[in-house]
C-alpha cells in the first residue's frame, strides 16, 4: 500500500464513536474504560459503534492520561511445565474479567536472568507483579519495594521479605506422599527433584520426605537425592544415574510429573517394570499423568485455583481493597497404578 493511500485513510477516533452512538464523549469514554458504570443501553450503542467503525483505543495515550496501565506482570520459571501453563491460563482469564491484562515472562530457572526480566516489566509500567515461590535475589525485592509495586508470590506459603504469598504447603504435600509409600513397605527410597540451591520449594519437598522417613526410623541419604531439570529429559537422566549405582531403590518420588514421566520412560527402556520392580510417583497431577503407562500416582496441586486466586489478590492490592479469601490452598494424593508394594529382596 502506497504512503498516499495510507495517509488518506482516516483512523476513527473516540469522538467518531460517540457521534455514531449518539452519546457524549464522556459517556463513550466511560463505556470503554469502566463499562460496569454505564447504563446497558448506552454500553450496547457504544460497542456497536466501535465494531462498525473498527475503533481501537490508544492504550498508550490512555495510560499517560490516567497514569494507569491495567497490566500485571507475571514471571514464571518456565512454560514447559503444564502446571504453570494451567495457572497462567486462569490468571489471565481472571484478570481479563476484572479489566486487567497480563504480560508474561519466563527466566528458565536462571536467577540472574529473573531480575532483568522483572526490571523490564517494571519499565513497561505494570501495576503489580506475580512471581512463583519466594526464593528470589534480594535486589528483586528491593526493586519492587522502592517502586512500591504490589507483589504476590505463588506456589508456597511463607513470610516473604516483601509482598504476600499464596499457595500450598509443599512440605506437607510430599510428607503425606512419603507416608503412603512407606506404608506399602518401601524402605529403599530415592528422590528426583530440581536444584535446591535457588528453590525453596524444592528444599521443602525433600525435607517433607526426609521427615516422613525419619519418623519410621529410615534415613534419606543424600546420595539418593538426584537433582535434575524439571523436564522429561531431566527425569530420564536422573533414572539413568540411579540405575547406574547397581542397586536401584524400590520407589522413586519425583517432585514434578514431568520428571516422573521421564523416569517412567527410562525405566521401561531399561527393562524395569513399574510398579512391580520400581514404584514411581510425581507431583502436579497434569493431564498427561493419567495417560501414562502405567497411570502415574501423584499429588494434585491446585494450579488453576492458584492462578485465579493470584489474580484476585494482586488486583485487590493494586486497588487497595479488602481481601478476605484464604491464602492457603489444599493438595491431595491421587493414587494410581504406578505405586505398588516393593519388589522382593528390594
Amino acid at each position: 500500500m502506497s504512503s498516499s493511500i495510507k495517509n488518506s485513510v482516516k483512523r476513527p477516533t473516540l469522538a467518531d464513536v460517540a457521534e455514531l452512538a449518539g452519546v457524549s464523549l464522556g459517556s463513550a469514554s466511560r463505556a470503554l474504560s469502566v463499562p460496569e458504570r454505564v447504563k446497558p443501553a448506552t454500553l450496547q450503542r457504544v460497542r456497536a459503534a466501535v465494531e462498525q467503525l473498527g475503533y481501537v483505543s490508544n492504550g498508550a495515550a490512555r495510560a499517560l492520561a490516567s497514569r494507569r496501565t491495567y497490566t500485571i506482570g507475571a514471571v514464571f520459571p518456565t512454560m514447559y511445565n503444564q502446571a504453570f501453563v494451567d495457572a497462567l491460563q486462569t490468571l489471565q482469564a481472571t484478570l481479563w474479567s476484572m479489566n486487567y491484562q497480563v504480560i508474561l515472562a519466563t527466566h528458565e530457572y536462571q536467577a540472574e536472568r529473573e531480575f532483568d526480566v522483572i526490571k523490564t516489566l517494571v519499565e513497561r509500567g505494570v501495576e503489580g507483579i506475580v512471581l512463583v515461590g519466594s526464593t528470589h535475589e534480594e535486589r528483586v525485592y528491593e526493586l519492587l519495594r522502592q517502586r512500591q509495586l504490589p507483589l504476590v508470590l505463588t506456589w508456597q506459603r511463607d513470610e516473604p521479605p516483601y509482598g504476600v504469598s499464596i499457595g500450598f504447603d509443599n512440605w506437607r504435600a510430599t510428607y503425606r506422599m512419603a507416608q503412603e509409600v512407606i506404608a506399602l513397605g518401601h524402605r529403599a527410597i530415592a528422590v528426583v527433584c530440581g536444584s535446591q540451591a535457588n528453590n525453596n520449594r524444592s528444599r521443602q519437598r525433600v525435607d517433607g520426605i526426609a521427615q516422613a522417613m525419619q519418623e519410621r526410623r529410615l534415613r534419606l541419604d543424600e546420595s539418593q537425592v538426584y537433582e535434575a531439570p524439571f523436564t522429561i529429559e531431566g527425569g530420564r537422566d536422573a533414572a539413568r544415574r540411579l540405575l547406574a549405582t547397581g542397586k536401584p531403590p524400590t520407589a522413586i518420588l519425583c517432585m514434578t510429573d514431568v520428571q516422573a514421566l521421564g523416569v517412567l520412560d527410562e525405566l521401561g527402556q531399561a527393562g524395569w517394570r513399574v510398579p512391580q520392580d520400581i514404584s514411581v510417583t510425581g507431583m502436579d497431577n497434569i493431564e498427561f499423568s493419567a495417560l501414562a503407562q502405567p497411570a502415574l500416582t501423584t499429588i494434585d496441586v491446585p494450579s488453576r485455583a492458584i492462578g485465579a486466586l493470584a489474580a484476585r489478590r494482586i488486583v485487590s492490592m493494586v486497588e487497595q481493597t479488602t481481601f478476605i479469601e484464604s491464602a492457603e490452598l489444599a493438595c491431595s494424593l491421587v493414587l494410581r497404578q504406578s505405586l505398588g508394594v516393593p519388589r522382593e529382596g528390594g
